[in-house]
């Protein structure tokens, strides 16, 4: 089951699709936001905190390739799925060079979707803490020195 603060976008003109996903996803215990078509789907993914965003490859205006390259854009760490009616293997091979987390598509397989928004937010959790550990150990690594020397310093002044 998933955490209430974990918020999850979903982007889709499918208004009704894109309800009932919604839905699915609080069932499963996240809190989800819609939005119906990309442009608004970035103005929230820069206004929130989105763990996931879960977008339609094709939307009037903004399409989903459009809105991943955006998020990407704005922080490479992001985890976008893609879901489309259309989907071909050229289309999935596409999404995932550009960024894409994962490609699935409608009539979505509720088990089957599932399991991608789990592994997605791993996913999200791990890159997250693998940067935090990053910054953990340039930290200890720019300190060691600044020791170092003030040992010395100390130890020239003790003797």
């Amino acid at each position: 089951m998933g955490s209430k603060e974990t918020r999850i976008l979903i982007v889709d003109d499918d208004a009704e699709f894109a309800d009932g996903l919604a839905e699915h996803v609080e069932q499963l215990g996240y809190d989800a936001s819609v939005a119906y078509d990309g442009q608004t789907g970035l103005d929230n993914f820069h206004k929130g905190d989105f763990r996931l965003v879960l977008t339609d490859l094709q939307m009037p205006g903004m399409d989903g390739m459009a809105l991943l390259h955006a998020i990407k854009k704005q922080d490479s760490r992001s985890v976008v799925v893609v879901i489309t009616g259309h989907g071909t293997i050229e289309r999935a091979v596409q999404a995932i060079r550009h960024g894409a987390y994962d490609f699935i598509t409608k009539p979505v397989k509720f088990d089957e979707l599932d399991i991608v928004v789990e592994r997605a937010l791993e996913k999200y959790s791990l890159v997250h803490q693998l940067g935090f550990f990053r910054g953990l150990t340039l930290a200890v690594l720019v300190s060691i020195p600044v020791w170092l020397i003030l040992g010395i310093i100390l130890a020239s002044k003790v003797f």
